[in-house]
């Protein structure tokens, strides 16, 4: 293979288009998008004296913009579960005002109204797995409460794993429309 060398004067022209549209497929924000085809020209400037020559120049620029959207999800996934604080002016009629902080409820921590509503969602979901035929529920219950090997699963049943599959995904839609009815529409 012949030596290729960068020539990051022309990345923008060349790579930019094509680094934007699968940045975009990926984290469906054009602004982020921008941002990271950006810190990966920026990232492929600084670490140019690595590149050996062992790939393309656009290969060489995808593979850093690939560590950069992995590391943009972790850091998002990172703040996630975290509580958020809220401040808020209060102005009362003796006082001159004052600013609080009060906390948002934090999910790890349950509520007695949380744990009812998940209470009665679990019940509403038990009714719907039993409404559905007997072997869709063995089925469903099996793969996605069970976690058992399609293998497995398929030489129980003597089916194979597509026909799995389309049980499952009929369970699911008969799940949902259930769950539409005896749920969603009880608790708006």
């Amino acid at each position: 293979m012949p030596e290729v060398k960068l020539v990051p004067e022309k990345w923008v022209d060349r790579y930019g288009d094509y680094l934007f549209n699968y940045t975009i497929t990926r984290v469906n924000d054009s602004v982020l998008a921008q941002d990271l085809v950006s810190e990966t020209f920026l990232a492929g400037l600084k670490s140019a004296h690595r590149f050996q020559g062992n790939s393309t120049e656009r290969t060489w620029l995808i593979s850093i913009l690939k560590r950069k959207i992995i590391d943009q999800y972790r850091k998002q996934n990172s703040k996630k579960g975290k509580a958020e604080v809220r401040v808020s002016y209060l102005n009362t009629s003796d006082q001159e005002g004052d600013w609080l902080e009060e906390r948002v409820s934090d999910l790890r921590n349950p509520t007695v109204e949380d744990e009812i509503e998940q209470r009665e969602l679990g019940e509403a979901l038990n009714a719907c797995i039993a409404a559905l035929p007997e072997r869709y529920a063995t089925i469903f219950v099996q793969k996605s409460i069970d976690n058992l090997e399609t293998e497995t699963i398929c030489k129980e049943h003597n089916i194979t794993a597509s026909n799995l599959w389309v049980i499952l995904h009929r369970a699911r839609v008969q799940l949902m429309e259930c769950l539409k009815d005896k749920w969603f529409n009880e608790n708006e």
